[in-house]
């Protein structure tokens, strides 16, 4: 892609049309939060206009928060928002009808940005930027920046580097030439200070908790773990510790799940290369929820119709008796850690 032509055309397309929405996906991570500020900025800088960033859900990991605080990300509940009011309707780090954002199904969307697998929804889309190959969604975004000559300070710096860093493990996962360039070119940009105090939050007790209960239920099966974690305090805790127990010697792929009000979430971790979490994620959740991702991450959200603990302990059965046959796993009865 010829990133100046496109980001000349689209904001040309976008130049004096009103007020510009720009949606992140419920409880955003680094990446929602640092693309939807890099184009926040872009609009500002090349347009003179200024842009509301809206999200549902909330946003629970320490890391976040303090990214969201310190770098003055100016969030807004998409609960409130009045769709009437935006002329422009943007989206990055996720798709319309992807079942982990709450845009409405009649909303329209004009400008998507994105890295995970193209949604045929979005093809309706009247400006789309959909990289796969892409670790981040904020490396697009630096990218129109720079094509756009436009100043990358400190705090924003910050927030692109923090989200490719937390992404792609330092580099180590599913990050291509662009993400490595662009996390190389930012670092020296970047606020130390306030990179450490994103990268070493205080803790809540209930997050030493949750990894106390998450190792306690944590059933491994020849090379992988399975760890239903109940009720969780917020939804990114799945993910996080799907990272964390992925870490364990001879354990090469990780299912989480965790209940969070009327949900049950899921997230898968590999480091095998013949595997692709995101086609797994599919088949865990198939009749039930959707799911999506990459080859080495991936998630999924269940709507719980469950009434009771026996339902979820079924349900429990169910995801495992699936992914164990998805990654090619004999079904046993497993071992705790």
């Amino acid at each position: 892609m010829n990133v100046r032509r496109f980001t000349d055309e689209m904001l040309s397309w976008v130049r004096g049309r009103g007020k510009v929405l720009i949606i992140m996906h419920d409880n955003p991570d680094p990446d929602c939060l640092a693309s939807a500020m890099a184009l926040r900025q872009l609009f500002f800088t090349k347009l003179g206009q200024e842009s509301v960033i809206a999200f549902s859900g909330m946003i629970g990991r320490s890391e976040n928060l303090v990214m969201a605080r310190d770098l003055d990300i100016p969030l807004t509940p998409l609960e409130i928002i009045d769709y009437d009011d935006y002329s422009v309707v943007c989206m990055v780090d996720t798709q319309p009808g992807t079942g982990n954002n709450s845009l409405p199904p009649d909303a329209r969307v004009d400008l998507v940005i994105d890295h995970h697998p193209l949604r045929g929804g979005t093809r309706e889309c009247r400006w789309l930027d959909v990289r796969e190959d892409y670790g981040v969604t904020a490396t697009i975004l630096y990218e129109y920046l720079v094509a756009q000559e436009v100043n990358i300070n400190a705090k924003l710096a910050t927030a692109i580097f923090y989200a490719i860093k937390s992404d792609t493990q330092d580099l180590g996962r599913e990050a291509n030439r662009p993400d490595r360039e662009a996390y190389l070119r930012l670092f020296p940009l970047t606020n130390k200070r306030l990179l450490y105090l994103i990268t070493n939050p205080r803790q809540p007790v209930e997050y030493f908790r949750t990894i106390r209960r998450t190792l306690d239920r944590a059933k491994i099966y020849g090379h992988v773990i399975v760890v239903n974690m109940q009720k969780v305090a917020f939804p990114e805790l799945v993910a996080e510790m799907a990272d964390f127990l992925l870490k364990l010697d001879e354990v090469d792929t990780v299912l989480c799940m965790g209940e969070y009000c009327t949900e049950v979430n899921l997230s898968l971790r590999t480091v095998r290369q013949d595997l692709n979490c995101g086609e797994v994620a599919k088949t865990l959740v198939a009749g039930y929820g959707l799911a999506g991702g990459h080859a080495l991450m991936a998630g999924g959200k269940i709507d719980r119709v469950i009434g009771d603990a026996y339902e979820m302990n079924a349900l429990e059965a169910l995801l495992t008796e699936r992914f164990l046959k998805a990654v090619g796993c004999p079904a046993g009865d497993g071992r705790y850690i």
